[in-house]
């Protein structure tokens, strides 16, 4: 809300499937392969030729739909959405209309505490375009380009399309929604939702209006948006240029526009289209599809333990909300978690370990977790090992470095490192009376009822011994001499 107007936002998300297959035809989905090598006559649209719908395709949507907490429909309809752009081979995109498998859901963002709950208006199934290539010096861009390539491979892949309803008011809540979204996929393994590769993307529809007013504003669509970063830049640049245009006496037009990284600015492309221009009506060649009661329900009885209720699950755990969400939105970290908990180690000393210091090391060595040689078993040993005493909080750190190095298990990596704490009661007297009798004005505050020296002398202690010593027992025997009678 600036300048007595507020956002109001919706966004359209495309998730390209992992599928084996397109999803009309059998041509397989390899965005590694050679341009124009992964395609056929039903991708390419040629006469006579017939599209088939994929079933894991349709399986996946609705275990999205289901996810989203929608309303599964028991019967849906292929639509042709016609219009010319050279990478759609056929001038028109099978997609869904009126009827699309799932609708009427729901999805919670938290950002800064406060949760709010966006609406989900539709999942949608249709097909990918090709790809453009635009040759020449301006980085792809095609008003930069000389000339420009098509590539079919992508036509045909399997595309999910989840649109909101227009609830957002802030450009942090749709971040946050984008967020929540990827993790919601990665989690029902549907996509790699990989942003940076356009296997998910965004659109968003921004408007402004006085605050107070129900009516909503002129939109304008930003399309294509490919980083949680950048959705939140392109929303927060247009919601202030709109209201620029308005309090500078103008008109916001109806219009698509592009999201211009390097400026941080959104520029005008087209006029917006609005459904009559495409001239939807039924796919000919396509049945309707209908998903009976016994389908739903498997489909839901399918889906795993989503990010938000792992999350809560974490937090009833003793884990802090931080490294909740953390292990969330790693899977390796995660798995790793799991099983440290499920073999008995404490949940917030795990979490802690792996959110701290094994994240800190993946970082510094560009390692991905689950290529080190950390097991849960080593977490649980080395719990077991601080708590027996024969580990220091400290000294469990080098320990645990030790074992990401590939050091052997925590009790080899301890031993071979000199770690192992003291607890023999003779070596650990006889260290706390040498620092004693060093430090006899320290003692003689401690038996006036004074307590800060014991910390120093502690320290000293754990010096003498190499860090070694129990600093637990150390204190204890502390206070009992200092008490002691001279």
């Amino acid at each position: 809300m600036t300048s007595g107007y507020e956002a109001v936002i919706g966004i359209e998300t495309h998730v390209e499937l992992q599928t084996n297959s397109k999803m009309f035809c059998g041509c397989a989905v390899d965005f590694g392969a050679p341009p124009n090598t992964v395609c056929c006559p039903v991708c390419l649209g040629l006469p006579g030729s017939l599209p088939v719908p994929n079933q894991e395709a349709i399986e996946s949507i609705l275990r999205i739909g289901a996810a989203l907490q929608c309303r599964l429909v028991d019967y849906s309809e292929f639509h042709r959405k016609n219009y010319f752009y050279p990478d759609l081979p056929k001038n028109y995109q099978i997609t869904q209309f009126d009827l699309p498998f799932c609708v009427d859901g729901t999805i919670e963002v938290d950002v800064a505490g406060e949760t709010t709950s966006i609406g989900i208006t539709r999942v949608h199934m249709e097909e990918d375009t090709g790809k453009s290539l635009h040759i020449g010096e301006g980085g792809g861009r095609i008003h930069d380009a000389k000339h420009s390539l098509i590539d079919f491979n992508r036509a045909g892949v399997p595309l999910v399309e989840i649109v909101t309803e227009p609830d957002f008011r802030s450009a942090e809540q749709a971040r946050a929604y984008g967020a929540e979204l990827q993790r919601i996929v990665r989690m029902l393994g549907v996509s790699d939702a990989r942003l940076e590769e356009g296997s998910m993307r965004f659109d968003a529809n921004i408007s402004v209006r006085p605050v107070g007013r129900e009516a909503f504003g002129t939109r304008s669509e930003v399309k294509n948006v490919n980083s949680l970063r950048s959705l939140q830049r392109a929303i927060a640049f247009e919601v202030e240029r709109q209201i620029g245009v308005l309090e500078g006496g103008g008109t916001v037009v109806q219009e698509t526009r592009h999201w211009n990284e390097a400026t941080g600015t959104t520029a005008g492309m087209r006029s917006k289209e609005e459904s009559e221009d495409y001239r939807y009506f039924q796919d000919p060649d396509l049945v309707p599809l209908v998903v009976d009661a016994e389908w739903q329900g498997r489909v839901r009885a399918s889906l795993p333990e989503l990010p938000a209720a792992r999350r809560r699950r974490y937090l009833g755990l003793g884990v802090d909300a931080i490294s909740a969400g953390q292990l969330v939105d790693d899977e390796a970290l995660g798995a790793i978690f799991e099983d440290a908990v499920a073999a008995g180690g404490d949940a917030r000393t795990a979490a802690n370990w792996l959110t701290g210091e094994v994240v800190a090391y993946t970082r510094r060595t560009g390692i991905d977790p689950a290529d080190t040689s950390l097991e849960a078993d080593h977490l649980v040993a080395l719990e077991e090992m601080v708590d027996a005493g024969k580990l220091s909080a400290t000294a469990a750190k080098d320990v645990l470095a030790g074992v990401l190095e590939g050091e052997g298990d925590p009790a080899t990596v301890a031993a071979a490192r000199d770690l192992i704490q003291i607890s023999d009661t003779r070596v650990i007297d006889a260290e706390v009376e040498a620092v004693l009798g060093e430090n006899a004005d320290a003692v003689e505050k401690i038996r006036a009822g004074d307590g800060k020296p014991i910390g120093f002398l502690v320290g000293q202690v754990m010096r003498a011994t190499g860090g070694k010593a129990d600093p637990r027992m150390v204190s204890d025997l502390i206070r009992e001499k200092a008490q002691a009678e001279s």
